[in-house]
């Protein structure tokens, strides 16, 4: 049986929540669209505060911003991104081009292509998301990317020093000192001053989101990303498990918005009952309370199962973007989950080792797009595009006697004579026009 503990804010009023922010998007990207940097000016200038000739940083900006990072910090961002770029190499190792003869003469195969140009936003108004850059630019790079631009807010009036440090050693080919919908609107639609981009990546806002939304098909994007979610899946007889470790795992991902879903999905209600107390005792330390208490308040939930069976049902139906399992059968769950952004397997493990340095990808598909996607990763970059050709007379015969039929089957006489001419020019066999059969149906009628 299953028990709810905490229930969360009913979809209908998340439905109404979401609907005001696309009314205000697809004004704004519109806007953009029209008006070109002088849009984006006043929007930056609107919501940032910062008004530029140009919001590209210049090499010497750059080299500024590099000079304000300490020692430790320049090592730190560089450990991370080593991690990140070993990782993303064996990805991309996994990702073979193919050639295969199916048939003698026949030959089939696919080539593995990066898109030419991506955009990566990297979040920082609130929280300088440092970890972003490695997550885009440096997984851009890593594919092949040949062009890659990179845009942050500005953070208490200027650049970020540690984002744009991150962006640089990234690989990021052009930095822009830009925020929300206008820096996605920009590099999507592009401006006078800004060239637009084949493809978006990069977690954002409630804005940011909808704008990437809103811009598919302009442009390719990384997935739908909406606020960060994160579910707990926790057995108290597993080793180290207690009430404090939930619910500092809860918040810990809480902190991110007034609207990140958080959610313990146990078999024990003590645990359950655990966790709850501790959440209250958090927040009364934690200095990000304010923010986490409005998303556990709003968004929290709190689940008790009888059985592990359960469990996996429940965890299946939310996809949470982050699952921390920390269970007795932690193996059991990563083998038979089937919707979910990314597992943390075991208490030594944990969502913010994901987010920032142990080197997978932190971009990760929300509101239950782990029901069809994954996360960002190299292979998000790369395109594959297959390729035929035939290397002999009997084949393209062969195959084109095939084609004949399967098209007159559809009625489809243009693409019958496609294989029909190549019948008769390299089979030998008188075969009629295509469109013969259609004619004489339509002279009987």
């Amino acid at each position: 049986m299953i028990r709810y503990l905490k229930t969360a804010k009913s979809a209908a009023e998340r439905n109404e929540d979401d609907a005001k922010v696309r009314a205000i998007v697809e004004s704004t990207l519109a806007e953009i669209e029209q008006q070109g940097d002088q849009k984006v000016r006043a929007l930056s200038e609107q919501f940032d505060g910062l008004s530029r000739e140009s919001y590209r940083l210049s090499e010497e900006e750059i080299a500024q911003a590099m000079s304000e990072v300490s020692e430790q910090e320049l090592a730190d961002i560089k450990f991370a991104q080593d991690q990140i770029r070993n990782f993303a190499e064996h990805q991309k190792a996994s990702m073979l081009d193919v050639e295969v003869e199916t048939l003698p003469g026949v030959i089939l195969g696919h080539k593995n292509i990066p898109v030419n140009s991506v955009g990566c936003y990297v979040p920082g108004g609130k929280f300088p998301m440092v970890a972003s850059a490695h997550m885009s630019v440096l997984t851009a790079k890593v594919a092949g990317v040949k062009r890659i631009i990179a845009a942050a807010p500005p953070y208490k009036g200027k650049p970020h020093p540690a984002i744009v440090t991150a962006m640089h050693l990234a690989g990021a080919d052009e930095i822009y000192v830009l925020g929300g919908m206008q820096a996605v609107g920009a590099m999507a639609l592009g401006t006078e001053t800004i060239e637009s981009v084949d493809m978006l990546v990069g977690p954002g806002n409630a804005f940011v989101a909808e704008a990437k939304r809103q811009l598919y098909g302009r442009v390719g994007i990384d997935l739908f990303a909406g606020p960060t979610e994160t579910m707990v899946i926790a057995d108290p007889e597993a080793e180290g498990v207690d009430g404090e470790l939930c619910a500092t795992d809860l918040l810990g991902q809480a902190e991110h918005g007034y609207n990140s879903p958080a959610v313990l999905l146990t078999n024990s209600e003590q645990l359950a009952q655990d966790t709850m107390a501790e959440i209250e005792r958090l927040l009364q330390i934690l200095p990000t309370a304010e923010t986490a208490a409005k998303s556990w308040q709003e968004y929290g939930e709190v689940i008790v199962c009888d059985t592990y069976e359960e469990m996996l049902e429940q965890a299946d139906f939310y996809a949470s973007e982050h699952v921390q399992v920390m269970t007795t059968r932690d193996d059991w769950f990563l083998e038979n989950m089937t919707s979910y952004g990314a597992l943390f397997l075991g208490a030594r493990t944990n969502v913010s080792y994901g987010d920032k340095v142990i080197g997978t990808n932190h971009t990760l598909p929300t509101k239950k797009a782990g029901r069809y996607t994954g996360g960002l990763w190299v292979g998000k970059f790369i395109k594959t595009h297959s390729y035929q050709k035939i290397m002999t007379d009997e084949a393209s015969a062969l195959v084109g006697e095939y084609c004949s039929r399967l098209c007159a089957l559809e009625h489809f006489a243009g693409h019958g004579e496609q294989a029909n001419i190549r019948v008769r020019r390299y089979g030998g066999v008188d075969v009629p026009y295509a469109g013969a059969a259609a004619v004489s149906d339509a002279s009987k009628r």
